[in-house]
C-alpha cells in the first residue's frame, strides 16, 4: 500500500525535521483528497466492502492512531524544551491498535516501545481512563505517572494488565511465553487465576529483535511446548517495519523464517491498512484463544520519523527513500479510508486531527507542572520492599499438621523427629514442608522431577506432589527464568532450579533486566515473587572444573533488589528457605538460594566420623531474619568473617590458630550475601583485635570486598586485617582447583602474618 502525496511537499521541505514533514503530509493529503462517496455505512456495517472492520470500530481505531501520532509529535517538540524525556515513537506502528481492540484488557500484554496505538485503544476497555494524560505523565517522568511513578517512560497499566517493559531487546518474550504456560498451569493445579481462564498472553517486538538469541529461546520453547501438545496461548506479534535502527531486515526474512516453523501458527496482517488488516488480526487472536497454541502474527508496519529523536535519518538515508517511506504512513491510509467510506469529511478529519494535537500538548504542559522524583528514598521506594514483622510471621506460620503427616508418612517420620542430617537432606525436608504449606508452589528445572536433581536434593517431591507441581524443563536457563516470571505473574510461587551457578550467567538478564526490575519500573504494582535454587561454589571433589566449581558471586551482588542467601549447614538452610518463601509471598521479592555443592553431603567437621556438620531439622515455626548471620565462639583476639564453604574451613583453622597463638577466636557466618548486612558485620567485629576475611570467591569483585568496605565505613579500618580469597582465574579440573581457591592452611597463614604486625 502506498499513498500519492501532493507533489511539491517533500522537495520543498528537504531541510525540515522529518516529524514536521509527516505532520504536514497528513493535513495536505486530506485537503488534496477528491472523490465521490455513494453511501455512508451504518456504524455496524463494514467500513469498506469486504472488510471485517465495521464503521464504528474504524472510527475508534482512527482516534487511537491519532492519539499515538500526536504523542510522538509532542515528544519531539517538547524534548528540546526539556519537558519530555523520551522520543522513541510509535509512528508507522499505529496499526497495532487492532491487536488491542481484538483482545481483552485481561489478556496480559508485554509490549515493545512502539505500542502507542495499542495502549490508546486498550484504554477504551475500562471507562474513565485517559490514555493521553497517563502517557504524558510518563513522557514527563512525573512521579504522578501511574505506570512507573516517574522512573522510566514505559507502556504499562495495572488495571489494563500491561506489564511495564523498558527499552528491551526481546528479553520480554520468555516471560510472555511463561505467562501463557502459567495460565494453563494455574487451572490444572486448582490455582485461582487473577484473570479469566481463557486469557492469552500478548507479546510484541520488532523484526530486528526477532533475531536476538533471547527471542529465539522463546520461539524454540514455544514450539517445544506445542510439539508435546501442551497448551501455551501466547500471541507473538512481530511488528515488521523492515529496519532495526539503521540496519535493514532482508526483504521477506520474517515471513520466510517463521511461516513454516513447526509449533508456531503463522498469520500475516497488513498493519498499514485498518480495513484490510483487521480480519487477519482477528483470525490470529481467535485462533490463539481457541486452540491455546503459540501463534505468530506477522504485522506489516513501517517506521517514520526515525528510530528516536536523536536519529537524523537524512544523514544516512536518501531523500528519495525517506519520501517513499513516508508515503506508506498508515495514518494517510486511514484518512483515505475515512474519506472513501464517507464516515468523515475533510473538515471532520482536520478537526479531529487538530483537536487531538491540542489535547496531547495540553496534557504534556500539565504533566510538566506535576512533581518529579527528587530524593533517593523516593526513587528506590518500590525497588526492594521489606516488611520484616510480616515476613517473620509468615515464615513462622507452620504448614497444616495433617498435610505434613500425609507428605512425610507418619509422626515418627517427620523430619524434626529424625536424627541429625546433612545439608542436602535438610533442604529436601524443607522443600517438602514448603510445598505442603503453599499449594501454589511449583518446582521446575533440568532433571529435578523423577531423578530428583543431579544431587538428589529434590528427591521425592515429584512423587509427593505430582507432575503438575514438580516437572522437568527443556535445557534452557533463559526459559526456566521466563517460566518463573510467568508463574509469578499469575500469582503462583515458583521455585526454579538452575543446576549450577555457572549456568546462571547464560540467562542473567532475565533476573537483572526483567524479574528484579519489575517492582521498580511498575512502582510496585507488579511483582515477580520467586525463590531460585542454585547449586554452586567450589571444592566439589571428583567432578570439578569451572562449570561445576564456579565462585562468581559478583554477577549476583550487582543486581538491584535481589536477595541472595547462602547456608552452610542444614538447619540454617531450612530456616533460610522458610524466610525466602515468606519474603516472596509477603513482599513479592526475587531471591536466590545459593547451595554449596561441596557441603551437600558433608557430615564431619574436624575428624572423619565426628558427625559435627550434621544438624537437627528445625521444628516448624522457626525462621531466620534477613541479614542475620551466625557466630561460633565469642573470642576477640581474631574474628574470621566468611560464608558457605568458608565456614567449616574457618572453624577448623580457628582451632589450629587457638593452639598456635593462644588466641580466642570467633567465626562469623554471614549467611546473607546480598544485601550484605553492614550493621551485623560491624556489630560482631567492633571489638576485634584482628580480622580475617575468608572469601572463596575471586579477589576482584568478591563478597570480601563488600565486607572490607563495611568494616572501613564502620570505623574499623585501623584494625589489622588479612583477606584470604580465591584467585582471579577460572577453576581448573582435578587437584589443580585447590591451587586457586582458599584452604584451611591459607587461613592459618593469614593469622601467622597478623601475629607479626
Amino acid at each position: 500500500m502506498s499513498i500519492t502525496l501532493p507533489n511539491p511537499i517533500p522537495a520543498r521541505m528537504k531541510g525540515v525535521n522529518r516529524a514536521e514533514i509527516c505532520d504536514v503530509n497528513f493535513v495536505e493529503f486530506v485537503k488534496a483528497w477528491h472523490g465521490h462517496v455513494d453511501a455512508r455505512p451504518a456504524p455496524h456495517e463494514s467500513i469498506l466492502e469486504g472488510s471485517a472492520l465495521d464503521a464504528h470500530g474504524f472510527r475508534e481505531l482512527l482516534e487511537s492512531q491519532l492519539i499515538s501520532r500526536h504523542l510522538d509529535l509532542m515528544a519531539r517538540v517538547l524534548r528540546v524544551q526539556n519537558k519530555v524525556f523520551y522520543t522513541i515513537g510509535s509512528s508507522g506502528h499505529e496499526g497495532n491498535a487492532m491487536v488491542a481492540r481484538l483482545t481483552r484488557h485481561t489478556d496480559p500484554a508485554f509490549l515493545h516501545y512502539r505500542s502507542g496505538g495499542f495502549m490508546a485503544e486498550r484504554f477504551r476497555k475500562l471507562p474513565g481512563m485517559d490514555p493521553i494524560m497517563d502517557s504524558a505523565l510518563s513522557f514527563a517522568a512525573s512521579k504522578d505517572d501511574p505506570a512507573s511513578g516517574g522512573r522510566h517512560k514505559v507502556w504499562g497499566s495495572k488495571p489494563l494488565w500491561v506489564l511495564p517493559q523498558t527499552s528491551t531487546i526481546a528479553s520480554h518474550l520468555p516471560k510472555a511465553l511463561g505467562t501463557a504456560v502459567a495460565i494453563e498451569t494455574g487451572r490444572r493445579i486448582g490455582h485461582s487465576l487473577p484473570i479469566p481462564d481463557d486469557s492469552i498472553a500478548i507479546c510484541s517486538f520488532g523484526d530486528a529483535s526477532a533475531n536476538h538469541a533471547t527471542a529465539q529461546t522463546a520461539f524454540n520453547a514455544a514450539a517445544w511446548t506445542a510439539y508435546q501438545k501442551l497448551p501455551a496461548p501466547v500471541l507473538f506479534v512481530c511488528e515488521d517495519n523492515g529496519i532495526g535502527i539503521s540496519v535493514k531486515t532482508p526483504t521477506g526474512w520474517i515471513a520466510n523464517r517463521f511461516r513454516h516453523v513447526p509449533g508456531l501458527d503463522y498469520f500475516f496482517a497488513d498493519g498499514l491498512d485498518l480495513a484490510n488488516g483487521y480480519g487477519e488480526v482477528q483470525r490470529a487472536v481467535e485462533h490463539c484463544r481457541r486452540t491455546r497454541r503459540p501463534t505468530f502474527l506477522h504485522l506489516k508496519t513501517t517506521r517514520i520519523m526515525g528510530h528516536a529523536g536523536t536519529d537524523f535519518e537524512i544523514e544516512w538515508r536518501s531523500i528519495e527513500e525517506l519520501c517513499a517511506v513516508e508515503a506508506t504512513d498508515p495514518l494517510l491510509r486511514s484518512a483515505g479510508i475515512a474519506l472513501e467510506s464517507g464516515v468523515m469529511s475533510k473538515d471532520d478529519l482536520i478537526e479531529l486531527y487538530e483537536a487531538t494535537r491540542t489535547k496531547c500538548f495540553a496534557a504534556a504542559e500539565e504533566a510538566d507542572r506535576r512533581p518529579k522524583l527528587q530524593t533517593l528514598d523516593e526513587v528506590v521506594a518500590p525497588l526492594a520492599p521489606y516488611t520484616p514483622d510480616a515476613v517473620r510471621a509468615e515464615a513462622e506460620r507452620a504448614p497444616d499438621a495433617q498435610r505434613r503427616l500425609e507428605v512425610f508418612g507418619s509422626e515418627a517420620k517427620l523430619p524434626e523427629n529424625q536424627p541429625p542430617r546433612h545439608l542436602a537432606i535438610q533442604i529436601n525436608n524443607a522443600l517438602h514442608d514448603q510445598f505442603a504449606k503453599y499449594p501454589d508452589t511449583l518446582l521446575f528445572g533440568e532433571d529435578v522431577a523423577q531423578k530428583g536433581g543431579v544431587y538428589t536434593v529434590t528427591k521425592g517431591l515429584y512423587k509427593a506432589f505430582g507432575p503438575r507441581r514438580v516437572f522437568n524443563t527443556l535445557l534452557d536457563e533463559t526459559m526456566i527464568f521466563g517460566l518463573a516470571q510467568g508463574f509469578a505473574n499469575m500469582g503462583m510461587l515458583p521455585v526454579p532450579e538452575i543446576q549450577y551457578l555457572a549456568y546462571f550467567h547464560n540467562a542473567g538478564d532475565q533476573i537483572r533486566g526483567e524479574a528484579s526490575s519489575l517492582q521498580f519500573f511498575s512502582n510496585d504494582q507488579f511483582r515477580n515473587p520467586m525463590v531460585v535454587r542454585m547449586a554452586g561454589l567450589g571444592y566439589q571433589r571428583g567432578f570439578g572444573g569451572h562449570f561445576h566449581n564456579d565462585n562468581s558471586i559478583a554477577a549476583l551482588r550487582d543486581i538491584p533488589g535481589l536477595v541472595v542467601g547462602c547456608p552452610s549447614r542444614g538447619d540454617d538452610a531450612a530456616r533460610m528457605l522458610r524466610t525466602l518463601m515468606a519474603l516472596a509471598k509477603v513482599d513479592g521479592r526475587v531471591s536466590i538460594f545459593l547451595e554449596p555443592i561441596a557441603l551437600y553431603m558433608t557430615k564431619d567437621l574436624y575428624e572423619p566420623g565426628d558427625g559435627l556438620w550434621l544438624t537437627q531439622y528445625p521444628a516448624p515455626g522457626e525462621s531466620m531474619t534477613l541479614g542475620e548471620g551466625r557466630t561460633y565462639g565469642d573470642g576477640e583476639d581474631v574474628v574470621i568473617v566468611t560464608y558457605g564453604n568458608g565456614v567449616p574451613m574457618s572453624l577448623r583453622a580457628a582451632r589450629r590458630i587457638e593452639q598456635a597463638h593462644g588466641w580466642k577466636t570467633k567465626v562469623i557466618d554471614l549467611r546473607w550475601l546480598v544485601p550484605l548486612s553492614d550493621a551485623y558485620i560491624v556489630e560482631h567485629t567492633k571489638n576485634a583485635r584482628r580480622i580475617i576475611v575468608v572469601d572463596e570467591g575471586r579477589r576482584s569483585a568478591g563478597v570480601g570486598e563488600g565486607v572490607i568496605t563495611a568494616l572501613a565505613e564502620g570505623g574499623l579500618g585501623a584494625t589489622p586485617l588479612e583477606r584470604v580469597v580465591g584467585a582471579d582465574t577460572y577453576t581448573p579440573l582435578a587437584g589443580a582447583a585447590f591451587a586457586v581457591i582458599p584452604a584451611d592452611d591459607d587461613i592459618v597463614a593469614a593469622a601467622d602474618r597478623l601475629a607479626t604486625r
